[in-house]
């Protein structure tokens, strides 16, 4: 493994990357790697006061961009193209300036309205900076879009990408008189009239009514935390209000589930409950919950501790329980997904027809192990790294080929779509019959459905299947007919789901069903060093191509100001990877060195400009979440009245205007539970001093593993590293599946 020699000039991160021969060999941990012998090596954390640690949740903290990095006048360009590069962008942006100085002008003339919440302090001016650092993106909360919206002609628009594109899905807004009542409740509690809309539409009709009879309601907006609902309720109720409400303890049950399920529990015991509770000054927290229970805010379940121990021969002992509470959603999913699959393993005949036989003798290798199981099983679960997919490849050619009914869904659009590892995926992962999960339970993608409604399948292979969560897998599952089989494919070591379950990882530890380990590695300097972290080694792997190259640096700023020249110049001239090839991921939006950091200076490097459509430009690189969970890479096209206007590698999308605050970012710099399901060519990851306690082995290895070709590390947490891969393992969900499931098949085998 490479690593950069000097930390001053610039021409030294080119000499580390183009092969200088002063480079050694050594992984990130090695006692002998970059790290270990620099001078300065405490001033990783001396920048960490002053930063807030990079979680993989969006802290908020990140509107301070580092220092951006100079003009590094990297040698080997061309003057007069950059001179003429530098005039024809100057003369844009002084255009942009009168521009702007004009609109800026008559909006003082027309003396509009101040921006919303600039008048408010104490509690409400708390709950404003809560709610906007929790919502929005790495632009100011200005109006989205600044400048004149051009006149929509797509007659003449001169690239055919952005012609038909499709609107994202979005709910009906609520009505304006809604919006309105819900606006007046809140400025007579003393919170952030902003939050009108998002509360008008998470309450539903009667939203003003409901606040009045209930403020503490409004924990149910996103953003909002039990203290800031407290202040609203104290300025509505006055005397009326107290720690001990009724309404107070239900709203808190359930905010403290919603919480939970984002951290990916399905439902949480009761005595994890109770304690979370009374650390939110809920004085009887047990009455708390009982009311939620009574309410039907929340289920509650008493699952066997071990459902194999026999019957007690006293009627009167009873067989140990845990008990569990949980929302109805997550609940009635997670039951629905453990029948559904009971249902597929109990409704296939064991004896493989015709078509299954032809299937398997048309494949060979390990996608040959994978067919004979999946012939003769309704349920399969297949799991290896990036050069495994090959196998599940194979098993939809040779599907299709027999002429069965077979699709494959990945999780992200670019999952099908790997420039980098054609040698291994093969063509069928990215040909016909491949589509997204998300395309396939829209129905925009997939086969259709049949006469009653099921999905038009033989056979399903489900890829990434680590990123399901209950939601999605119950609504797969629900989706096949009787009869037919279903693949889940995936490398398990990855991070799991962004929404609650860990449906795969249970799947597995519950063993009810064939389970194909591949025995193909993955290739390269590369492969070895992810399949040491997947096992809790961080070593020294050699890399004599330049695949894998350190960059140590001292703080923050280093960190922001390296990963720039990184993507931009030393991985383009030296690997020959171009800097829209690269992706960069961090471990967190916040911080110095976040997402919303290291985006501002990309930005200025890559595609300076105004920002003229809410922030974006025409070439900015974007990452869209058209849902919670789910992030769709993309480039800004243009925006007119209807939105921003996106290519993204599933097509051009348009994102409506309101949206675009909250469900786009700029997409240089990602997370690695963004860049989950997809890869790049090049990676650069960048761990700054304040990252240590954000990473983990999964964290490490799914960032580690998005790389194709080249991997940079920006090293600034010294021995954090080799000890989150050694030490720091996913934490534990509380989920049901392997309970429910095993019940379900237990009934099915004594029927």
């Amino acid at each position: 493994m490479s690593t950069e020699p000097g930390l001053g000039a610039t021409p030294g991160a080119d000499e580390a990357v183009e092969g200088d021969e002063s480079t050694t060999a050594a992984g990130p941990a090695g006692a002998d790697g970059p790290t270990a012998g620099r001078t300065g090596a405490g001033d990783a954390q001396a920048t960490g006061p002053r930063e807030r640690a990079t979680s993989g949740a969006d802290d908020g903290d990140g509107e301070e961009t580092g220092s951006p990095p100079a003009s590094d006048g990297a040698p080997g360009g061309d003057g007069t193209a950059e001179a003429a590069k530098q005039s024809e962008a100057e003369a844009e942006l002084a255009a942009q300036r009168i521009e702007r100085d004009r609109i800026e002008r008559r909006k003082a003339e027309k003396k509009g309205p101040i921006a919303s919440g600039a008048g408010l302090s104490g509690q409400a001016a708390d709950l404003l900076a809560a709610i906007r650092a929790v919502e929005s993106g790495d632009r100011p909360t200005a109006t989205v879009f600044a400048a004149p919206e051009p006149a929509p002609s797509p007659a003449s628009a001169p690239d055919p990408v952005v012609q038909r594109p499709r609107p994202a899905p979005v709910e009906a807004a609520p009505a304006v008189e809604a919006v309105a009542a819900v606006r007046a409740v809140l400025a007579a509690g003393g919170a952030p009239e902003s939050l009108a809309p998002q509360a008008a539409a998470v309450l539903g009709e009667g939203a003003d009514d409901l606040l009045r009879e209930d403020p503490w309601q409004l924990l149910r907006v996103p953003g909002v935390r039990p203290d800031h609902a407290d202040g609203f309720a104290r300025a509505l109720l006055g005397a009326e209000c107290g720690p001990g409400d009724e309404r107070r303890g239900r709203a808190v049950t359930s905010w403290l589930l919603e919480q939970a399920a984002l951290a990916g529990h399905t439902a949480l015991e009761m005595p994890a409950l109770v304690a979370a509770l009374a650390q939110r000054a809920v004085p009887d927290p047990e009455a708390a919950v009982q009311d939620a229970l009574a309410e039907g805010d929340a289920l509650v379940f008493q699952d066997l501790l071990d459902p194999h121990a026999p019957e007690p021969e006293d009627d009167e002992e009873e067989r140990p329980v845990r008990v569990l509470v949980g929302l109805e959603r997550y609940a009635l999913a997670e039951e629905s997904l453990a029948d559904g699959l009971a249902r597929l393993v109990n409704s296939l005949s064991k004896d493989a027809s015709q078509p299954w036989e032809a299937a398997v003798a048309a494949a060979s290798g390990g996608a040959a192990e994978l067919a004979a199981a999946v012939a003769g099983h309704g349920l399969v679960l297949h799991t290896g790294g990036e050069a495994a997919r090959a196998e599940p490849a194979a098993l939809l050619a040779a599907a299709r080929s027999a002429g069965l009914r077979a699709f494959a869904a990945v999780h992200a659009p670019e999952g099908h779509h790997r420039p980098e590892a054609g040698e291994t995926a093969g063509d069928a992962d990215r040909g016909a019959g491949v589509g997204t999960v998300a395309g396939l339970l829209s129905g925009a993608e997939g086969p259709g459905r049949d006469a009653e409604g099921a999905l038009d399948l033989d056979l399903l292979i489900v890829l990434d299947a680590p990123q399901l969560d209950v939601e999605s897998a119950a609504m797969i599952v629900e989706a096949l007919p009787d009869g037919a089989r279903l693949v889940l494919s995936g490398d398990p070591a990855v991070l799991w789901s962004a929404g609650p379950g860990r449906v795969f990882a249970d799947l597995l530890a519950a063993r009810v069903c064939p389970q194909i380990a591949s025995r193909t590695p993955d290739p390269g300097p590369l492969g070895e060093l992810v399949s040491g972290i997947g096992a809790g080694e961080l070593g020294q792997v050699e890399a004599p191509g330049k695949e894998i190259v350190i960059v140590p640096v001292r703080d923050a700023g280093e960190a922001v100001h390296r990963t720039v020249q990184l993507v931009a110049d030393s991985v383009p001239r030296a690997i020959g990877v171009p800097a829209e090839q690269t992706v960069v991921i961090t471990p967190g939006h916040g911080g110095a060195a976040g997402t919303r950091a290291l985006n501002a200076a990309l930005k200025e490097r890559l595609n300076p400009g105004p920002g003229r459509f809410g922030g974006f430009d025409p070439g900015d690189r974007v990452a869209y979440s058209p849902a919670p969970g789910r992030t769709v890479p993309g480039q800004v096209v243009d925006a007119d009245a209807d939105g921003l206007r996106l290519s993204c590698a599933d097509g051009p999308v348009v994102v409506p205007r309101e949206r675009v605050e909250q469900a786009v970012r700029h997409g240089w710099a990602l997370t690695a539970h963004q860049a989950v399901g997809a890869r790049w060519p090049a990676a650069v990851v960048v761990l700054p001093g304040d990252a240590a306690q954000a990473l983990s082995r999964p964290w490490v290895y799914t960032a580690f593993s998005r790389a194709g070709r080249h991997l940079s590390v920006v090293h600034g947490v010294e021995q954090a590293l080799p000890r989150a891969v050694a030490e720091t393992l996913p934490k534990p969900r509380t989920t049901r599946l392997p309970l429910l499931l095993g019940t379900q098949l237990a009934a099915a085998s004594e029927a």
